[in-house]
């Protein structure tokens, strides 16, 4: 590999710091009245309570939190008591976005519960209608809804009920999604989250009527579409490449429903950020809180009146603001106010608590933005730290152009590996990265075939890099390319894998001096903040690989579906209806067959085990690896001893019973003499020493009647025992 050294990448970080003695020894003025931040936190605790019908009288403690470095202001609430704790996370008007309920246990594990998982009580319906309702409660009905999709529901391995959603604004689709999960136990809402448009977007929701019609939003999308054709394998024969047209994937577009245009969303988003700042930024909203007159004190607890009593005397953002602005020696003058965001720490050992304030501020320069931090008091404004940051300034002289590095990776393939150079184009590169940064030049010469590329054989060559890396094969046949489509049919049938789809979505406008909240975002780096719009958009439900260049018919993705365990000899099996909800359950055999009359082993046993708690494999198996794994985790189970391994042994009914018991964890009650009696038609067949087990078996319904220990068992009757365990 040729190998030729670059430029060095100069990073600067500049930073600006104020001397320990000022930050000890400098007084702040006389600050502004205090804020009103427990009237506020009154106002949306109440208005919390009232949407959900909470009853938070169980509760001992509650405290409630500010964070207004969002688009809104955000308030976090916190209950907690002996029974339990209740998060919510709610704007100042009182939308619940973010809801989390625990509940404490109340009871010890029982002594001998077994490990063995029992089948789920599993009732959709009742959960289906505990998550609608507690949805229709937090949603606003005048502009959204959501249809719930349940995603899972409790299995062996335990779990809730979980839920998701995309959130309909005036019946069109929409950037906004939710999830819920809803407790197995109680049908409770155990959590809940959602989107909300106050912090992610500025302005409303634009009117839901379309200008532009679909069909003219249809013929500008199809513009966006790109397709080129190339060599791929075959799936149905990896040494076989036939020609397929593929998508070239770059901007992302939308029609905007008002004007028809076509607007390239890709290009607006990569323009939203000065410097190279990314996302997630954002800027407090300036919105007041509520004007209406909170309910009377008697709508909130004890332990709700403590907490809201804990924010009195916080001052507001803006007397913090001008009081560290009135100290000129911490160089405020050219920043500004950029969030806030409040903090209680809850004192310990009889501390009192104590309220902070982080303020940070920003100003705009030729260099870049510049930054400020502090950290305050939020009852008394006194500085606690701050810190300041400043751009990085980058310069880069590569050594080589990029025609240049091109030259020497041809070379370098000539020179290295003649017999495929011949059938090698320039396939892609990262020439644009260098001027980025980047300290190589990277370039991937592809396999060309009857003047197509066939890039699954290529060559990477680093320039300035130790990587040369490649991958070649000789053994493939490639497909003619006579009878092919041309592209304008391939491209119409690429389009038809796509609807045109009318919906809200976030669209970057550039920000505008003067209104207080895109202020902010100017300071914070942004040169365009998202707002909603209604527009067309190419959506599917399914996920193709490309146009079929002889057929033109869409390849669609095929993706590998586990259907969970199926028999096909089980038909008019007097066991058939256990064994297949013990399969639906993922209990069984890796294997087309299950042979419920077939002798039962100690490996067969060991293995339908083993399934209950990892995956279900194949009896049939000699892999030794395989087998001493699940041998492994039968030993940790407590199923059996490593002494008593023996993989082909029959296993009578009597040791079935043993091993299914020491399985569930009643050995050792079991093992207790002197206490157990049983009523057997044949107690003959009870082993010596294993009467325990026996009276247990007849305790638990594993078996009536007759007890017919001695009798070799099969696979069916391991299979009903088992499921009769973990049924009750």
């Amino acid at each position: 590999m040729l190998t030729k050294d670059g430029g060095h990448t100069m990073k600067k970080l500049l930073a600006l710091l104020l001397s320990a003695a000022l930050l000890c020894g400098t007084a702040l003025p006389a600050l502004a009245e205090a804020g009103d931040a427990d009237t506020r936190l009154t106002q949306v605790t109440q208005s919390v309570k009232s949407t959900l019908d909470l009853d938070t009288t169980a509760y001992t403690s509650f405290q409630g939190s500010c964070q207004e470095d969002a688009l809104a202001p955000v308030w976090s609430l916190v209950w907690s008591g002996d029974t339990g704790s209740l998060n919510i996370d709610a704007l100042e008007d009182g939308t619940i976005f973010y809801y989390s309920r625990s509940v404490y246990a109340e009871e010890p594990e029982p002594l001998v519960s077994g490990n063995l998982p029992a089948f789920p009580a599993v009732d959709n319906d009742a959960a289906t209608a505990a998550a609608r309702a507690f949805v229709d409660k937090v949603l606003d009905k005048s502009t959204e809804s959501a249809e719930l999709e349940l995603t899972r529901s409790p299995d062996l391995s335990g779990g809730d009920y979980r839920f998701t959603a995309d959130i309909l604004l005036n019946g069109l689709p929409s950037p906004l999604s939710l999830s819920l999960t809803v407790g197995a136990e109680d049908m409770e809402v155990t959590r809940f989250s959602r989107d909300v448009l106050a912090n992610s977007c500025l302005g409303d929701i634009p009117s839901a009527t379309p200008n532009a019609t679909q069909s003219q939003a249809s013929a500008l999308l199809r513009d966006t579409l790109d397709l080129r054709l190339e060599y791929v394998l075959s799936e149905d024969d990896p040494t076989h490449a036939i020609l397929r047209y593929l998508p070239e994937y770059g901007h992302d577009f939308y029609v905007d429903a008002a004007t028809g245009e076509l607007i390239d969303l890709t290009e607006l988003e990569s323009g939203m950020f000065k410097n190279g700042l990314g996302a997630g930024a954002a800027a407090d909203s300036t919105a007041e809180a509520p004007s209406a007159a909170p309910e009377e004190d008697a709508a909130l607890t004890e332990a709700e009146q403590a907490g809201i009593q804990k924010l009195e005397g916080v001052q507001s953002k803006e007397a913090l603001d001008a009081g560290l602005k009135a100290v000129k020696e911490y160089g405020l003058a050219a920043y500004e106010l950029v969030s806030a965001s409040y903090t209680l720490w809850e004192g310990e050992d009889g501390e009192e608590d104590q309220v902070t304030c982080t303020l940070q501020y920003s100003r705009s320069a030729e260099d870049g933005v510049w930054r400020r931090t502090f950290t305050v008091d939020a009852k008394t404004g006194v500085v606690e730290n701050f810190y300041s940051r400043g751009p990085w300034n980058k310069e880069r002289q590569p050594a080589l152009t990029a025609e240049e590095a091109q030259a020497r990776a041809e070379a370098f393939l000539e020179t290295y590996y003649p017999e495929h150079y011949g059938h090698l184009a320039l396939y892609d590169s990262s020439v644009d990265s260098v001027a980025e940064g980047s300290p190589f030049y990277s370039f991937r010469f592809a396999r060309q075939e009857n003047g197509f590329f066939f890039p699954d054989h290529y060559y990477s060559v680093g320039i300035d890099s130790t990587d040369g890396s490649f991958t070649y094969a000789e053994d493939v046949t490639f497909d003619d390319p006579a009878g092919i489509i041309d592209a304008e049919a391939a491209l119409d049938a690429w389009l038809g894998t796509y609807d045109v789809t009318l919906g809200y979505l976030y669209v970057p406008e550039p920000l505008a001096a003067g209104d207080a909240a895109q202020d902010k975002l100017i300071q914070l780096g942004f040169q365009s903040f998202y707002r909603l719009k209604l527009g067309y958009t190419l959506e599917r439900e399914g996920s193709y690989l490309g146009i079929d260049a002889k057929t033109g018919a869409p390849v669609e993705r095929q993706y590998s579906q586990t259907e969970g365990l199926a028999y096909t000899d089980l038909e008019g099996h007097w066991a058939c209806n256990t064994v297949e909800t013990l399969a639906g359950n993922g209990v069984g055999y890796d294997a087309d067959t299950f042979g419920p009359d077939q002798a039962l082993t100690q490996w067969d046993l060991v293995s339908l085990l083993y399934s209950l708690d990892y995956w279900a494999v194949d009896p049939t198996s000699q892999d030794q690896d395989l087998r001493n794994e699940v041998y492994a985790a039968a030993y940790r189970a407590g199923t059996l001893t490593k002494e008593e391994r023996d993989d082909d042994a029959l296993l009578t009914r009597a040791s079935v019973i043993k091993m299914l018991l020491d399985r569930a964890g009643y050995g050792k009650v079991a093992g207790l003499e002197g206490i157990f009696t049983c009523a057997y038609a044949d107690p003959e067949t009870i082993p010596e020493g294993e009467l325990g087990y026996a009276a247990l078996a007849q305790g638990l319904s594993l078996v009536e009647g007759t007890y017919a220990g001695t009798r070799t068992a099969t696979r069916a009757e391991a299979a009903v025992l088992l499921f009769r365990l973990m049924e009750g």
